[in-house]
């Protein structure tokens, strides 16, 4: 005969005639060893305990059982309590947190032995009792009062330590009222019952010991991620946002493509791994940016190196007004008052005329969306114009060469020196990440993390990757970066800018085949835009949007 297992009700047997022992054993047996090949492979630690538990009282017909872990404060913390004939769950994933106090491991310095499961614990030895109520050795008040609460009657008790690899109990299962398969009564554990309890028991020590420490390691090494961005923070105040912001956006843009159904991204999916696995690339897309120069990612205007150099040409201006000043007081010597009144007049255009040019230069320095041509000739036009005389005495031009190099860049701060500085980060970001020796199931965080500044049209870099050579993740983290930066309030070189002018840019960077031109439309149609603002802008950047003046959106 064979028996159905329904989760809660161990087995049944059809027309209530049941196996031999041999053959009963043997299918428990079955059962056992696929419950451990699932307790390995299950990730969450809420749901591993609540298998173990549902497992522990599947194989052994018990009607209720209860888990317990040992805590670092030396008690036994409920986890999971599960009552089928009652309908009593709480921990793990139903939602309904355990309501009693932790069980005492030691009480006076002295073993609690009175406790049942507190006894195993400390021990290391499984407790078979047959009925609680005529037990001798063990406290058991607790449990004739929650009997005389609900008019249960808890009777056979099986209480089995949980020990890991060296020994040390990391845990109970303690399994409550074991019932006849064929009539349904109350019985005590059989020995049977016991050593698959305990079979179990070893398993489940070992896969929840793996996962706690496959979870440490997973935290440490979200620590030290965390380490290297806020190396980067302290380095500038003006990436360690950015480094925080990107893996969000990302995966809000990501989550959105997995539940797309329809159109040419409907067979993206993404598993809890795969999650994962796009997190720790987020974290780290950016972190070949502790090799790169403070003074250059902290640009703030174009002349700024290790402070803004628009100071010395202030100076400069001076010097030459008062140079000015003192030609003209010369030039008034033995001359009549028309004559005076003529200098005096020149004077005055002369200092008009260098405070203008020098409000244009301050003007200039602040780097903005684009600079005319008309702008850059007069700059140089000033750096030529005006002589000065340097701390040495000699006759220099107004604005070195360098100067003027800074002050003509047509669009943001940095020069084409320092904008390669500035990606070459990118390129660090990939050799740090590829030296590492990924797991499997991280195998793909290097391409990811490395493909943020690649375009769709293969202009990009460091690699030029189309957007055929890519996957949809890196794709994603691209337009992630590049909103993220246009929404930002915390660089030194411009304003955060509202969601209309971010998604107008954006719109635009599909057009010329910038950035996906189909996550682009799941950006805006799925409103990821709105989401990540309710999350991280200020509320006058949240503006209103009309979608369909968004530059090639298409709904």
């Amino acid at each position: 005969m064979s028996a159905t297992f329904d989760g809660t009700q161990a087995f049944r047997f059809p027309g209530g005639v049941a196996p031999t022992a041999a053959d009963d054993l043997a299918q428990r047996l079955d059962r056992l060893n696929a419950i451990g090949a699932s307790l390995s492979a299950e990730r969450d630690i809420n749901r591993l305990l609540e298998a173990i538990l549902t497992a522990a009282k599947t194989i052994t017909r018990a009607d209720g059982g209860t888990l317990y872990r040992v805590a670092e404060d030396k008690t036994l913390r409920f986890e999971i309590v599960r009552t089928s004939s009652l309908k009593y769950y709480l921990g793990g994933s139903t939602g309904n947190p355990v309501p009693f106090y932790p069980i005492q491991l030691y009480k006076d310095g002295k073993p609690n032995n009175s406790m049942v499961a507190a006894y195993a614990a400390l021990t290391g030895k499984t407790v078979n009792i047959a009925d609680a109520y005529t037990a001798d050795g063990f406290d058991f008040t607790g449990t004739r009062a929650f009997d005389s609460k609900t008019g249960y009657r808890s009777k056979s008790f099986l209480t089995v330590p949980m020990k890991n690899h060296e020994g040390e109990a990391i845990g109970v299962l303690q399994l409550l009222n074991a019932q006849d398969p064929r009539t349904g009564e109350v019985i005590a554990f059989s020995a049977s019952d016991q050593r698959l309890a305990e079979s179990l028991a070893s398993q489940a020590a070992v896969a929840l010991t793996n996962r706690l420490l496959i979870n440490q390691l997973e935290q440490l090494f979200e620590s030290f991620i965390n380490l290297i961005n806020g190396a980067i923070d302290e380095k500038s105040p003006y990436t360690g946002g950015h480094c925080q912001r990107v893996p969000m956006l990302t995966m809000l843009l990501a989550e959105a493509v997995n539940e797309t159904k329809s159109g040419p991204l409907s067979d993206f999916h993404m598993s809890d791994k795969d999650r994962y696995e796009l997190k720790i690339a987020g974290l780290l897309h950016d972190c070949g940016k502790v090799t790169t120069p403070v003074h250059v990612v902290d640009k703030a205007t174009k002349l700024e190196t290790i402070f803004d150099r628009i100071q010395l040409i202030d100076t400069r201006f001076e010097v030459i007004k008062r140079d000015v000043e003192i030609e003209s007081l010369k030039s008034r010597k033995g001359e009549d008052a028309m004559r005076n009144s003529e200098i005096d007049r020149n004077l005055r255009q002369k200092l008009r005329q260098l405070d203008d040019d020098r409000k244009f230069l301050h003007a200039c320095n602040i780097g903005g969306e684009r600079m005319r041509d008309e702008d850059i000739e007069r700059v140089k036009r000033i750096a030529a114009g005006y002589r000065w005389r340097d701390a040495s005495g000699h006759e220099a031009n107004f604005l070195s060469d360098d100067e003027v190099r800074n002050l003509t860049i047509r669009a943001g701060t940095l020069t084409e020196d320092e904008r390669k500085i500035i990606n070459h980060h990118i390129v660090a970001t990939i050799r740090m990440l590829e030296a590492l020796p990924w797991p499997k199931h991280l195998t793909n965080v290097p391409e990811y993390a490395g493909g943020h500044h690649e375009r769709m049209d293969g202009k990009g870099y460091p690699k030029g990757l189309t957007r055929e050579e890519m996957s949809v993740q890196a794709r994603c983290m691209g337009i992630a970066d590049i909103f993220e930066a246009l929404t930002a309030k915390d660089r030194p070189y411009k304003k955060g800018k509202t969601l209309s002018e971010s998604l107008e840019i954006l719109g635009r960077m599909k057009e010329s085949r910038h950035v996906d031109p189909d996550l682009f439309d799941i950006f805006v149609r799925r409103k990821v835009y709105r989401r990540y603002a309710e999350m991280f802008l200020d509320k006058e950047q949240i503006d209103e949007v009309d979608e369909s003046k968004i530059p090639g959106y298409v709904p």
